[in-house]
């Protein structure tokens, strides 16, 4: 399960749009909770459809998400786009030391670790997703990413 931001974008309009007020999703990696918060001296509880049941609703959501899920990957002139999970700090070593864990040019294999992105002290190691050669690396070692920042491409 990728956390895109359209797919997270299509997540929220989902919940807008129903009558759930909390949803989370975990695949083992990754984890997202979406949580509505209702200002009850103003607004009114989200209604559902008349005869709308919250399994009815719940299997639209999932249905939903097997269709996002199943959109293909987005490419583009210089290969697949590997993306930032997280905001954080990008290194491309181990290591001060250390030699990168990828250069342009370097042959990876999916599930091969490509780069460390820290977030609140924590070192999170970034997989290739896919197999191929490593073709641009765009961030410098020690630079801050955003979240669904494209960190380099691997045709």
């Amino acid at each position: 399960m990728k956390f895109e931001l359209d797919y997270i974008e299509k997540l929220i309009k989902l919940m807008t749009d129903s009558p759930l007020s909390e949803l989370s999703l975990d695949d083992g990696e990754k984890a997202i909770s979406l949580k509505k918060e209702q200002n009850t001296a103003v607004s009114q509880p989200a209604k559902p459809k008349s005869g709308t049941t919250e399994q009815e609703v719940l299997a639209e959501i999932e249905a939903d998400m097997e269709k996002i899920e199943a959109q293909p990957e987005k490419k583009s002139a210089d290969g697949t786009p590997i993306l930032s999970p997280m905001v954080g700090t990008f290194y491309s070593a181990p290591g001060k030391d250390a030699s990168p864990f990828v250069q342009v040019g370097d042959i990876v294999s999916k599930g091969q670790v490509v780069c460390i992105i820290e977030a609140m002290k924590l070192m999170n190691e970034i997989e290739a997703e896919v197999s191929g050669k490593v073709s641009k690396i765009l961030v410098e070692n020690g630079q801050p990413v955003e979240y669904g920042q494209v960190l380099m491409y691997v045709e």
